[in-house]
Order: structure tokens, then sequence, then C-alpha cells
């Protein structure tokens, strides 16, 4: 495929990738997900997506699925074929069919959404990978339904003793003053895009950041931000189940600002920004130490980056 879909033509379909034929368009089929990521387009234009690839390089990588030689190809072909007109939310997928398969599913974008109502879900973590993302995709999306049922737009994730861990589909950021803090990157969170670049700006603007691991009361009036590739930044609105009183979102005008100002073009016919992953990369415990030569992932922590999924 040498050019890309656009408009009505894309919207609603999944290729597959067939070595040595690029993609195809296939059935749709709801096999397992090895992992996955997502990403906005917007009229051609994408943030961050060399730390996307990496995080699905890497995810794919930790599956053992054997199609090293084909991710690159694959990535390659997968954005040339990106529509350039419009909003879309596109997704990568490592399937777990007969056999692993590569595949694309070309997705209009949702609305983008203002404030937040977060549920606080009573339910027990039941992700099995959560700092893969994918695997858990189908539960999440789950525990975000029962969020809809009572009103809510997400579903906040605790631990069994009541830490603050993320939301179904967003990471979580709130402020103590001017530190910014997030959950501690040593508990099971996906290593975020969206909070990661935001932690990264806060660095640099010389704002102290902060892991933390506390409980939801300790947010009661605190200016609180889900985060994702989708909606961007969303100060909580409302905290659905919990006695707690959102924080007025002071902040968050300016900083939405910043994040409009990060889109970048899609190149059709640029080389992967990326370089394949390579054989000696190093995955131990909950971090991850990949070839010097690919560009960083977003840092949850000075210590090292958690293999965690948005």
């Amino acid at each position: 495929m040498s050019s890309p879909y656009d408009g009505n033509h894309a919207a609603g379909r999944l290729l597959a990738w067939v070595s040595g034929d690029g993609l195809v368009s296939c059935t749709p089929t709801e096999d397992p997900l090895l992992a996955a990521d997502s990403w906005l387009v917007e009229d051609g234009a994408v943030r961050a997506l060399t730390w996307h690839e990496r995080r699905f390089k890497i995810a794919c990588q930790q599956s053992g699925c054997g199609l090293a030689d084909d991710l690159r190809a694959f990535w390659a072909e997968a954005v040339s074929v990106l529509p350039r007109h419009g909003r879309w939310f596109p997704r990568v997928e490592l399937t777990a069919a007969a056999l692993p398969q590569l595949r694309l599913r070309i997705r209009p974008a949702p609305a983008r959404a203002g404030q937040v109502r977060v549920w606080v879900a009573t339910d027990r973590d039941q992700r099995r990978l959560p700092r893969r993302k994918g695997p858990d995709l189908p539960w999440l999306s789950r525990i975000r339904g029962r969020a809809a049922e009572l009103g809510a737009d997400e579903a906040l994730l605790t631990t069994s003793t009541g830490l603050l861990l993320e939301a179904a589909h967003s990471s979580v950021l709130w402020w103590e003053d001017d530190t910014l803090c997030v959950p501690s990157p040593t508990m099971r969170l996906l290593p975020g895009i969206t909070t990661g670049l935001i932690q990264q700006e806060a660095r640099r603007r010389g704002l102290d950041v902060r892991p933390r691991r506390c409980r939801l009361d300790q947010l009661s009036g605190r200016e609180a931000w889900l985060v994702n590739a989708l909606h961007g930044i969303r100060p909580v609105g409302a905290w659905i189940g919990a006695n707690i009183p959102p924080g007025e979102p002071d902040r968050v005008r300016a900083w939405r600002s910043w994040w409009e100002h990060l889109l970048e073009p899609l190149h059709a016919d640029k080389e992967s920004d990326a370089a394949a992953i390579s054989e000696t990369a190093l995955v131990c415990g909950r971090g991850v130490t990949l070839a010097s030569d690919l560009p960083p992932l977003p840092l949850t922590s000075e210590r090292f980056v958690p293999l965690r999924e948005i």
C-alpha cells in the first residue's frame, strides 16, 4: 500500500500483516490481544508517535511472538496508510490467533471530553499484565462500562489497601501546591505516554515531580487530572462513590495549550523513527533497558521505566 486511506474509505478498517504482501484487509475477529497501542491522529498529525512505537515493540517482545523481523516493516506501513484528514484513533495489535498476527484497526476518534467524572471502582483489580497494554483491555472495558452505568466516564483502580493506581484507560496525576504528583511507579502501572510527556515538561519547567503512594482521601480538594492519548488532559470534576470534593482546575487551560502544540505531522514515506529493538534488550524486574539507539520512553520515575500500557 503506497497511499494513505482517507475519509469514509478508512473508517472501521481492519488490516492484517502478511509477510511478503504487507497489510491486507481481513475479517474482524475477537482474538485475544497479546499487545496493543493506540494514539490520536488529527488531520494527519500525532503526538509522541515514536514513544508509542517503542512501547508497542517492547510489548510484542515481551509476548515472545517471534515476529521481530516483521515489526519494523509493519509499523512503517501502518503509519503510511493512516488517514491524513479528520480525527482518528488507530490501534496496532498483536493477536493470539492460531498464530500470532500483527493488525491495524483504523477507527474514528470519539469526541474529546472536557471534565471527567470518575467512579472509584469497588471491584478487585483483576489485571494479569498491568504493565503491558493489550491483554487486560477486555476487563478494563467492562469495568469502565460499570462506571458508565453509574453516571461516570472512567473507573479508578486502587490496590487492596486503597492506594491509587490509575483509571481503566487513563493515568492519574494531581497537584499538591506547585508539586506534580503521580502514583509510585513501583506499583502495578502502565507506562503511560501522556503522563510521561507531562512529567517531562514539568521537570523542564523546573517543577518538582513526586511519585506518591496515597489514598483517594488525600486528594480531597486537590486539582487532579486523568490523562491519555485520546483526550489529553481532563480535570476530575467529580469522584463518584466517594465523599471527596474535587479541586478547582486552575492549571488545565495553560497545560492544554502546551499539549495542543505537541502535534507533529505524519510522514508517509519516512522510515520508522525508532530502530528495531535489539536482541540484546534486557528486561528485568519491573524495568526495561533497551539498545541505546532507541528514543526514550516516558519516565515515571528517575530510576526505571515500568513496563505498562495506555
